[in-house]
């Protein structure tokens, strides 16, 4: 029988370099909210069950959360990572293996999941730690290796020496740790940073000390695991979702003209030959047949439109039915 892990995702702070009321993991990227993107990742390894750790906005955070039916954990106080993970040490009694992530990574994906979590039980780790390159490390905890290459530490920019501060290997804040290691190694971390916080990266300096088996999975692309952070950085994760999806599209046989002007949700399907001019957005389930024609401008939502079907330049239609080959004139206003 295959080891058992549960999914931690931290979700409790607020995320203050958004400049926002609402909390972070609730900002929408690509039509829903980021936490979203990061339960689908988790869903797509096949881990059935998973914790989100709550704090800010707790009420609100866990309405969204509604569909996936996590359990819930409060952190009444945001006193560090390592904190929070201790808050969920009860969910976690019945699993063998904890992999931590955090609600704002909305470009990590399953497969990339699956390879670490294949890693980790190949080698037989104790910790799992993925890393990955920057140029710029600027605000990311640093890797420290000794000259063998092996794992010693994970420093944080408060606390790093301008030395340790040129190293570009980073940590991308997504752990697989054994559960029985994991809890004891967090109740003797203490609050020794410029943080006085209990810090989750303080478990790798634990695992070296006990001699446990550690293993850094280094994930090149560096954009797919990088947390959002500000509101450049969100629009980043959207284009590179919406990029994603197009070229999906444009491979199964959809003609984009301007794809990067164009915004389809992925719960959306379009039959092959059709063709969508710039500007066109559709989401929330709306279906096409196959050879339709949306012209520039178009805005469609909770649609099911026929084959062969014509919508005329900037039409808005909302929960319109639409027979093969009909034609829609252009600038209609439709909305049930």
């Amino acid at each position: 029988m295959p080891p058992s892990i549960i999914a931690v995702i931290l979700a409790a702070g607020k995320g203050t370099r958004m400049k926002s009321a609402l909390t972070k993991v609730l900002h929408p990227v690509f039509f829903r909210p980021m936490i979203h993107h990061v339960m689908d990742a988790v869903r797509g390894t096949g881990i059935e069950q998973c914790a989100v750790i709550i704090g800010h906005q707790r009420a609100e955070v866990a309405q969204a959360l509604t569909a996936y039916q996590p359990t819930l954990v409060v952190q009444e106080e945001q006193l560090g990572t390592g904190h929070a993970v201790l808050c969920a040490e009860e969910a976690c009694i019945d699993h063998d293996a904890v992999l931590i992530l955090c609600g704002d990574t909305p470009l990590l994906g399953a497969a990339t999941l699956q390879k670490m979590i294949s890693a980790h039980h190949s080698l037989q780790a104790d910790l799992t730690l993925m890393t990955t390159r920057v140029d710029n490390p600027f605000g990311y905890g640093r890797i420290l290796k000794d000259e063998r290459g092996n794992v010693q530490a994970i420093v944080e920019e408060k606390d790093a020496t301008s030395e340790q501060r040129q190293i570009q290997e980073i940590n991308a804040g997504v752990y697989l740790v054994q559960r029985d290691f994991l809890f004891s190694a967090l109740r003797q971390v203490g609050t020794d940073n410029a943080q006085k916080e209990v810090y989750l990266t303080d478990i790798v300096a634990q695992a070296q000390q006990q001699k446990r088996r550690i293993h850094t999975f280094t994930h090149e692309q560096a954009i797919d695991v990088l947390g959002v952070n500000s509101r450049i950085e969100l629009a980043q994760a959207q284009a590179i979702l919406q990029q994603r999806r197009n070229q999906a599209l444009m491979l199964a046989g959809v003609t984009l003209e301007s794809p990067e002007t164009i915004a389809v949700s992925a719960d959306c399907t379009i039959g092959p030959d059709s063709h969508l001019q710039g500007n066109v957005r559709l989401y929330d389930g709306t279906v096409l047949g196959s050879g339709c024609l949306i012209e520039s401008g178009c805005v469609l939502k909770r649609c099911h439109l026929g084959s062969r079907v014509i919508v005329g330049a900037n039409s808005v239609l909302d929960n319109c039915r639409l027979d093969d080959n009909s034609c829609v004139e252009p600038l209609t206003l439709y909305n049930v």
